[in-house]
This record gives structure tokens, C-alpha cells and sequence, in this order.
């Protein structure tokens, strides 16, 4: 068996090294393309009544679920405003006034957008539009990259937490039959992806 020469073996670790580069954007690609799923998943099982409840004793009241889900679009919209200017930006969510069709199709939108802006930022390519992540005045701007993903990602999941235990709190249990948010082989499909986790 013939030994590589040392540019050969370079060449082979550089091209195993981008392949391999690649199939962790499109991983976290297709996550985040699932993200929306969850939301999406969330918003149709969730009981009308409980959209604009206010936990029993909050005084000055906390953020209702329909404010949650509000804030969860708007901050998309702060995303992309400030990290991707030249894509259009949806129509904000009134905390006090949408309904769950509005924030679905909301968020439907605004998550479509910010995958476009992940798909870039997350880009090999050295014409990309999107180079920097600003999540808004009262934080500092970092590159674009797989932070930003993560960020986005948590910040998502962290909300969904609080929807789902305020829901709870209220005596409206949501997802108790089935895996829902972590069946992940459902949300790959829902989300229009021929691919699976992996």
C-alpha cells in the first residue's frame, strides 16, 4: 500500500475537516428549523384559557404566556434588525392584544428569518452578509457564529420552560401525553426537514 505524501494527507485532513465543519452547521441548522417546530407544537396543544391568565397572587402581574410568546417574536425582530438589516423584519406582537393564530403565524415568520440569517452567518462563504450577532444596545456585539446560535437556541428554550411550567402553575397541563418538545424525530419532520437528528 502506496503512503500518502505529506501534502496529499494535508489535502485529506482539509477537505475531512470542512466536511465535517459543514455537517455541524447544517446540524444546528436543522435545530434551529425545529425550534419553531416547538413552538409551533406548543401553541396548538395550548388551552385558549389560558393565553392571557395571570398566576393567582402576582401582584402588578407577571408576563402572561401570550406576553411570552410576544416577547419571544419581538426579540427575533431585535436580532434581525440589528444583525441582518437587509431581511425584512415581520410585524411586531402586541403583548396585551394578539391572539394564538396571530403569534403562530408571528412566529412562523420571524423564525424563517432568523434561519436565513443563521444560514449566512453560520456560511463558509467570505461574502457573507451577516458577520456580527447584536442582540440590542445593553449588550455587546459579538462575531456571527455558532454563539449565536447557541443564544438564540437558549434563549428559546428558556422561555418555553416558563410557558410550560406557567401553564402547569395555572392547572393547564400542556404536552402530558406525549413527548412533544423532545421527540425530535416528529419535530425534523414537521419542520419540512428530509433529514433526522444527528
Amino acid at each position: 500500500m502506496a503512503l500518502l505524501s505529506r501534502g496529499a494527507k494535508r489535502a485529506n485532513v482539509t477537505r475531512g475537516t470542512h466536511a465535517g465543519l459543514a455537517e455541524i452547521r447544517d446540524s444546528l441548522l436543522e435545530t434551529y428549523a425545529c425550534n419553531d417546530a416547538m413552538n409551533q407544537l406548543i401553541l396548538t396543544e395550548l388551552d385558549p384559557n389560558v393565553w392571557r391568565a395571570q398566576l393567582p397572587g402576582e401582584r402588578h402581574g407577571g408576563r402572561t404566556i401570550a406576553a411570552v410568546f410576544a416577547h419571544l417574536h419581538n426579540c427575533r425582530l431585535n436580532w434581525l434588525r440589528n444583525s441582518a438589516p437587509h431581511l425584512k423584519c415581520p410585524t411586531p406582537l402586541d403583548p396585551d392584544r394578539c391572539t394564538i393564530k396571530q403569534a403562530a403565524a408571528a412566529h412562523r415568520k420571524s423564525g424563517a428569518q432568523c434561519l436565513r440569517m443563521l444560514t449566512d452567518a453560520l456560511s463558509a462563504s467570505p461574502n457573507r452578509r451577516v458577520a456580527k450577532f447584536s442582540r440590542g444596545s445593553w449588550a455587546q456585539t459579538w462575531p456571527a457564529g455558532g454563539t449565536m446560535f447557541a443564544y438564540m437556541f437558549s434563549h428559546e428554550a428558556h422561555h418555553r420552560g416558563q410557558i410550560l411550567m406557567l401553564a402547569h402553575q395555572l392547572g393547564y397541563r400542556t404536552l402530558h401525553t406525549t413527548p412533544g418538545v423532545w421527540h425530535w424525530e416528529k419535530l425534523w419532520k414537521k419542520a419540512g426537514l428530509a433529514t433526522r437528528p444527528r
